[in-house]
């Protein structure tokens, strides 16, 4: 793979890897099922946990009928997203791209990001919750812990598609038996239960709550994961290939999310019956709700709890990871590895966490995870209109653009969801100014103008695809639009690079480097000295390890020169690919030869992925070779 073919596909590592072609009736549906119990995870994760239980502990089974319209609300937008990611093969984050300039692309990616933290911070107090009921493990150890799923996603992602699914789908098992269990030993008011699904007035309290339930039920970073997940199926490309895939997506989304659906009913009605109507009506924290769980119903409930809860929080996590990726890659084009940007997600949502249980005590936490659930519905305008913008577009989607019926409700759902949080910002910022002073000021100077600029940015989103329906950009071909082979000669090499490492893999590597050039390239064979004392002292290091490698790759050399081929011996020191990028530079090498190691997800991660930081460090060519597989005779 040289350094020129950057991948354009939403994660790309695992795009199309599915094969659904070939597969009839029930098989062929269970190849489509998959992609939307990633999604639904996140409608289930530690914050709905804690809006459901404020919900029902307060205000009894009243707000059932929130979570139903949630419901409804994700249902349609998410088909939305399935129908974006097949249709025009592109996730959220990338038609973005192409319809919003460079600054709106960075502000719309800001406000993601935000969004998944707001949503890790969620799952980072739900695990340590977790373990602190389970295991009576401290929540600032909790915490800590949490750091460690960098490597379980990492694992994961190097399993494929099929096995993280499986996993997701293992956890989410796990959540609904644990709460159907509950729900027989609660035994809840089917006629209350019932009535809860009539609407009824919401005052500030329940508003607050019921926009708490929609940022937890309908959240923004699914939809970019939904759009790019569906792309992991390879499907027939045809009008009707394209008509069955949105058909299996639909069911897939359908089941899942009311799989959801039941398990935060199921909370609710769990707080409703056990908590409201024994006349507790304040627990809205995860661990009152198991104390009195415990001191109601006995042991095994609580258990259950909290097994589901850890389950959640860790299932969530890695949808959170895949989102992330996919908003960077998509509005900002900048690609970085997995469990990097996992580690910096994770920090930045463990800082406010921790910050919390060491000013607040463990009282904040569940207070922090309602505000993270406000902070992703006050993100969902950004999403959920231009989502709507993108599926409506005739020229772009062809026979496959939403109905007017189907635009017009999705449009009402999204002025529905913008003006709840209207109306909260609103009410939010005028209880802060009629506090002390000090925060009157925060509000007038900080506060007031972001909400304004956020406001104004909405707007900007919304109108630009009226404004400039067609004239943006040009129809969007995920695989690049063909160009005319007109030239074809052999390309001649003259500056070959090679790198050694002195492996078993070396002899593999120069043969290859030897077919692209013949004996009329020059090859220099590159090695890079990284002991300590290379990396602080550079060329004047001459330790044993450096003159021992000085004089292996000079014997390199002359076995090349011996065979008629013109060599040369290149030593770098301190960092592999920054020294292989130097030596490429200043030689003027026109094409790279890299032996792989081959690592496994964990040796990347312990020793680095030096030919990944090579290509994006370089301008030329690089060929990778990996290791010969031994073959097993059958």
């Amino acid at each position: 793979m040289t350094s020129q073919q950057h991948d354009r596909h939403s994660l790309g590592n695992v795009h199309n890897t599915v094969t659904t072609e070939g597969k009839t009736g029930w098989r062929k549906l269970f190849s489509f099922l998959g992609p939307a119990y990633l999604v639904s995870v996140g409608y289930m994760d530690p914050g709905n946990w804690a809006t459901d239980l404020a919900a029902g502990s307060q205000f009894g089974y009243k707000l059932i009928w929130v979570l139903l319209l949630s419901n409804l609300i994700a249902l349609l937008l998410q088909n939305l997203a399935v129908r974006l990611g097949i249709v025009r093969g592109l996730d959220l984050a990338q038609a973005s791209k192409q319809t919003y300039p460079r600054f709106v692309n960075f502000c719309l990616y800001i406000l993601a990001q935000i969004a998944i933290i707001a949503c890790d911070l969620a799952e980072i107090i739900g695990m340590a919750i977790g373990l602190n009921l389970l295991f009576g493990l401290p929540l600032i150890w909790g915490v800590s812990i949490t750091l460690l799923d960098t490597l379980l996603l990492l694992f994961l992602l190097n399993k494929g598609m099929r096995k993280l699914e499986g996993f997701i789908i293992s956890l989410i098992f796990i959540v609904g038996f644990a709460f159907l269990l509950q729900m027989f030993i609660v035994q809840p008011n089917v006629i209350d239960i019932a009535k809860g699904f009539m609407p009824t007035k919401l005052n500030s309290t329940s508003l607050y709550l019921a926009i708490g339930i929609i940022g937890a039920t309908v959240m923004p970073h699914n939809l970019y994961l939904h759009s790019s997940l569906v792309q992991t199926r390879k499907i027939d490309r045809s009008e009707e290939g394209i008509k069955t895939a949105i058909r299996y997506n639909f069911w897939d989304t359908t089941i899942a999310l009311n799989l959801a659906f039941f398990v935060n009913a199921a909370i609710l009605i769990l707080a409703a019956s056990a908590f409201f109507g024994r006349g507790f009506h304040e627990v809205a924290e995860i661990q009152d709700a198991h104390k009195l769980l415990t001191n109601i119903f006995g042991k095994l409930a609580p258990a259950l709890f909290a097994i589901a809860l850890i389950a959640a929080g860790q299932s969530s996590t890695v949808t959170g990871t895949l989102a992330g990726q996919i908003i960077m890659e998509g509005h900002l084009n900048l690609r970085i590895a997995p469990w990097l940007r996992r580690l910096l997600t994770r920090l930045l949502a463990i800082i406010p966490a921790f910050f919390t249980i060491l000013h607040f005590g463990e009282e904040g936490l569940g207070k922090l995870l309602i505000l993270s659930q406000v902070v992703l519905s006050l993100q969902l305008g950004f999403a959920i209109i231009p989502l709507i913008h993108f599926t409506s577009d005739k020229k772009r989607m062809g026979k496959f653009a939403t109905s007017v019926s189907l635009k017009i409700l999705a449009w009402v759902f999204a002025t529905l969801i913008v003006g709840l949080n209207v109306k909260l910002v609103i009410q939010e910022i005028e209880t802060w100014a009629a506090g002390s002073p000090g925060s009157a000021n925060l509000v007038h100077f900080v506060i007031s103008p972001i909400a304004v600029g956020v406001g104004l940015l909405l707007v900007y989103v919304f109108l630009r695809p009226l404004l400039y329906k067609h004239t943006d950009h040009p129809v969007y071909v995920p695989h690049g639009i063909a160009a005319a082979l007109d030239n074809l000669e052999a390309v001649n090499y003259n500056q070959i690079g090679v790198t050694i490492d002195f492996s078993k893999n070396d002899q593999n590597t120069i043969r290859h480097a030897l077919m692209q050039g013949g004996k009329k390239a020059h090859y220099n064979l590159i090695h890079v000295v990284e002991t300590a004392g290379a990396r602080y002292y550079g060329k004047q290091v001459m330790d044993s390890e450096t003159q021992s490698d000085v004089d292996n790759l000079e014997k390199y050399v002359d076995t090349l020169i011996k065979l008629g081929y013109k060599a040369e011996a290149k030593i770098g020191f301190g960092s592999a690919a920054s020294s292989i990028a130097q030596i490429v530079k200043e030689t003027e090498i026109d094409f790279v030869v890299m032996g792989s190691h081959g690592h496994k997800a964990l040796k990347d991660l312990i020793f680095g992925t030096t030919v990944d930081s090579v290509r994006h460090k370089v301008n030329v060519p690089v060929l990778v070779v990996k290791p010969q597989q031994k073959r097993k005779d059958i």
